[in-house]
């Protein structure tokens, strides 16, 4: 078994409602009031809340119609993910001051491993206080941040001090931070897995620790394993600056339910048409071809087959579509439909990072 790895330092930085701050620093007429980024028609779900808008539950994946029912002042925004990226790559610029091992997890969130730094600074606490500070000045927005030995703990602890703080969890202070943290908190477990723990009287990590590996494999699988160690404080995933995409989808939701597999391939071939441009500019190609289905009552069913050889081209993309389309009847209209390739031709590139003791 791994053991805990006190001297690493990662920060975890977290945009404070970020697509909603930018459309509220864009447009001073927002500020201070409740927005939800995203559409508000039938179909239309909330991308991004405000702090004001969350307060009446709205939050984001909800439908724009349960947003207005929570919150009838609320307005809509539509997305502007241009200018997110624009500025998201602005703050990117700030974490390479500091250290090249970042890792971004999505436009508004990302990893550093500030063990070495470039600024000569042993302080993680003070090098995040010194990044929050910068984002705000130069980009005028507030980001949260976690600091502790591993990603797992600083992801969790980002979330702490919302918004606009921050929260160090040392070495020292990492397995009682675990042991009384809720198990709805811990980064991984969702909602479903949560319930299961309830049902296994595991409400905290404390309790999460009592069990044995082979009782967490036996009720969780290969996530046992996973949860045995987390809560241990051993997470020795590193910080990776080159990400490897592990999929590449696209998918559509319609205005109106489809219920004739004859328009859903119509769909289909548009779908696999944008999927194939995305594959071409990043040079991808995969074997796993997974057609994704939701169905009119939200339900979702994924089909997949495996291919002998990496494919990229729309056309044998979309003759596997519609094998795994016909491979049994549809049970309900269809709202929205996904095509996406894995088990690409990446290959995972591994960083070394030196190890030094430093205080935090």
């Amino acid at each position: 078994m791994s053991e805990i790895n006190p001297n690493r330092k990662i920060i975890h930085i977290d945009m404070d409602a970020f697509f909603a701050s930018v459309e509220q620093m864009d447009n001073p007429n927002l500020r201070g009031k409740p927005i939800a980024v995203g559409g508000a028609e039938n179909r239309g779900v909330v991308a991004a809340a405000s702090y004001e808008a969350r307060k009446f539950g709205v939050r984001s994946a909800i439908s724009g119609v349960l947003a207005k029912k929570n919150c009838p002042d609320l307005i809509f925004v539509r997305p502007r993910f241009e200018r997110y990226k624009e500025i998201s790559s602005k703050i990117r610029k700030i974490f390479y001051d500091y250290t090249d091992l970042v890792e971004p997890l999505s436009l508004d969130e990302a990893y550093l491993d500030v063990t070495v730094n470039k600024k000569g600074n042993p302080s993680a606490t003070l090098l995040a206080q010194e990044i929050r500070l910068r984002i705000l000045n130069e980009v005028g927005l507030t980001a949260s941040a976690g600091i502790s030995i591993n990603k797992f703990v600083a992801k969790i602890a980002s979330d702490y001090n919302k918004p606009n703080g921050q929260k160090t969890v040392n070495p020292d202070e990492v397995i009682s931070f675990l042991e009384v943290l809720p198990i709805r908190k811990f980064y991984g477990v969702g909602k479903v897995t949560t319930e299961k723990m309830y049902q296994l009287g595991i409400f905290t990590g404390l309790e999460l620790k009592s069990k044995s590996l082979e009782f967490l494999e036996k009720h969780f699988g290969k996530s046992g394993n996973f949860y045995y160690n987390v809560v241990r404080g051993i997470h020795n995933s590193e910080v990776k600056s080159d990400r490897i995409t592990k999929s590449v989808a696209a998918e559509h939701t319609f205005d109106i339910n489809l219920s004739s597999e004859i328009f859903m391939m119509e769909q289909l071939e548009n779908i696999a048409n944008s999927l194939e441009k995305r594959l071409k500019k990043h040079r991808i190609a995969g074997k796993t071809v997974t057609l994704k289905i939701k169905y009119s009552d939200f339900t979702q069913q994924t089909r997949s087959k495996t291919l002998p050889y990496f494919i990229f081209d729309k056309g044998l993309i979309l003759e596997t579509v519609k094998e795994l389309l016909y491979q049994e009847r549809m049970k309900d209209s269809v709202r929205l439909l996904g095509i996406s390739l894995s088990n690409l031709n990446t290959e995972e590139k591994k960083t070394v990072v030196v190890q030094l003791k430093f205080a935090f």
